[in-house]
């Protein structure tokens, strides 16, 4: 799903990102709702970026990958948590892009994720490459999404992937 965000690009630079776990749902531009098996997640493109609810049994898992006042946890490059008996696993990265280069992967992601059931993709007014898109799917008893943020301005695109999947018991 593709949708024009009403608001105003407050994502200034991709380094004033911030992660977060365990927040309570944030107001919403835009939100996708999915059942993935016996997972219920929620797909939620705020006016500073994304944030994923994820329910499935007794468990749940918020992320929040945003611009967010007063957070003292910066833009991690890898994270692996446990939660409950879930395993959390986290992982971003930042593309620096020519001007030509960005607008092509730009209409490349948006095309991907418009057109995909599990998409949600959010371009903010003012340019047509500023956007923020994320993909979930479930895969060998694992919930996964990406995300893409688009900073124009600054030649950079923000990806994050993460994984939420039940803890194996080790091995001997």
């Amino acid at each position: 799903m593709l949708t024009t965000l009403k608001t105003a690009y407050t994502d200034t630079r991709a380094a004033d990102l911030a992660w977060a776990l365990g927040r309570e749902p944030l107001p919403a531009l835009a939100v996708l709702d999915l059942q993935l098996d016996a997972a219920v997640l929620q797909l939620r493109l705020l006016g500073a970026s994304h944030q994923v609810l994820l329910e499935e049994g007794e468990g749940s898992c918020s992320e929040t990958v945003a611009c967010m006042s007063g957070s003292s946890t910066p833009l991690p490059l890898g994270v692996a948590k446990r939660l409950g008996q879930w395993e959390y696993e986290f992982a971003a990265r930042v593309e620096t892009l020519t001007q030509g280069q960005f607008a092509g992967r730009a209409q490349e992601l948006l095309a991907l994720v418009a057109d995909h059931p599990n998409g949600l993709a959010g371009t903010f007014p003012g340019s047509p490459h500023a956007f923020t898109a994320m993909l979930a799917q479930r895969y060998e008893g694992q919930v996964l999404w990406r995300t893409w943020h688009a900073y124009p301005q600054e030649g950079q695109l923000v990806v994050t992937r993460s994984r939420v999947g039940v803890r194996m018991p080790a091995s001997l």
